[in-house]
């Protein structure tokens, strides 16, 4: 880790104390045991429910990967996918970095195929889907259980997120899919063949109707299984007014919100989001605060189970790699 990066995280840490801190102090008589589920049968079952909730959201991330492989056809079979999804959770999740793990995926990947810019356009564009597919659950959220439209500032700023997503989403879309803009890349050497690689890769799920449906179904399994995860570790923490509807119009906006790189894996920010959507209907400040560092928790422990992969896959090098090797060496 550089120095610069050591700082960045040693800031976004910092800020996570302050915010969880403030979050803390503004509950009355606060204890850390409000923060624990009452242990029972039912909690135990609810949080097993919950992580393997989370574990299957990570699989359908990786057949979301796969089926934006297809479509730019680059061909990568799917347990080869799961592993460098899991080891890249641990490098998200786990590992004190400001390097995601995309920048893992990408490049392991790329080892494999031989194909660097089309392997980043496949991390952009199924990155991207996930910016279409969450404004969408928010909207259906609200459309299921319309008192969810008058919650003050909990329903405004969710539905200013949605469609402040949307609306950057359609320009970035455009911009890359443009010939006088993305396709400017499309012939290029250098890091600017990468741009250039999402500028092919948009057209040609532009051009398949059917692979870009593909995609997006398996975007929507990925998102719907999270919100179900959050439900299970919702009734874990017998958190009952976040039920299936309430989290499906604001899970989405906590998860939009998160990813501002201000804190350590949304540490505060995720907490603070659902106090601002969850108080309104009754839910206490420290129950909401709970369920955030719950669904923290809980990614972490399954992000865990990539470490093998981090592991295994840092050491060894693919058998074409090593073939390709071996011919220049002989060359």
């Amino acid at each position: 880790m550089t120095r610069k990066q050591a700082v960045t995280l040693g800031v976004r840490i910092a800020v996570s104390a302050a915010m969880l801190a403030v979050l803390v102090a503004q509950v009355p008589s606060f204890d850390m045991d409000e923060l624990v589920p009452k242990w029972s049968a039912g909690t135990a079952a609810w949080l097993g429910v919950a992580a393997v909730l989370t574990l299957a959201g990570i699989l359908l991330s990786a057949l979301r990967w796969q089926k934006v492989l297809e479509a730019l056809e680059i061909p990568a079979r799917l347990p080869r996918l799961v592993s460098y999804y899991m080891a890249g959770q641990f490098v998200s999740n786990v590992l004190p970095t400001t390097i995601g793990g995309d920048v893992l995926r990408v490049s392991r990947l790329s080892r494999d195929t031989g194909e660097s810019p089309g392997t980043f356009a496949s991390v952009v564009l199924e990155r991207l889907t996930g910016w279409l597919v969450l404004p969408v659950i928010t909207l259906a959220g609200f459309a299921v259980n319309p008192g969810l439209r008058h919650l003050g500032s909990a329903t405004q700023v969710a539905l200013m997120l949605a469609f402040a997503t949307l609306l950057l989403l359609v320009g970035v879309l455009a911009a890359v899919g443009s010939r006088r803009i993305g396709g400017r890349f499309a012939t290029r050497a250098g890091w600017r063949r990468f741009a250039g690689a999402v500028h092919l890769g948009v057209n040609r799920l532009r051009a398949d109707p059917g692979a870009a449906v593909n995609v997006l179904v398996a975007g929507f399994a990925y998102q719907l299984v999270l919100v179900l995860a959050a439900v299970a570790a919702a009734n874990a923490l017998g958190v009952r007014p976040a039920g299936l509807t309430a989290l499906l119009a604001f899970l989405p906006a906590v998860l939009i919100a998160q990813v501002l790189p201000i804190s350590m894996s949304g540490l505060g920010v995720r907490e603070g989001a659902f106090v601002l959507f969850l108080h309104p209907l009754g839910v206490p400040r420290e129950d909401a605060i709970a369920l955030g560092l719950l669904l923290y928790l809980l990614n972490v422990a399954v992000s865990l189970l990539g470490a093998p992969a981090f592991a295994a896959a840092g050491r060894a090098r693919s058998a074409p790699d090593q073939a390709a090797a071996g011919s220049t060496m002989a060359a």
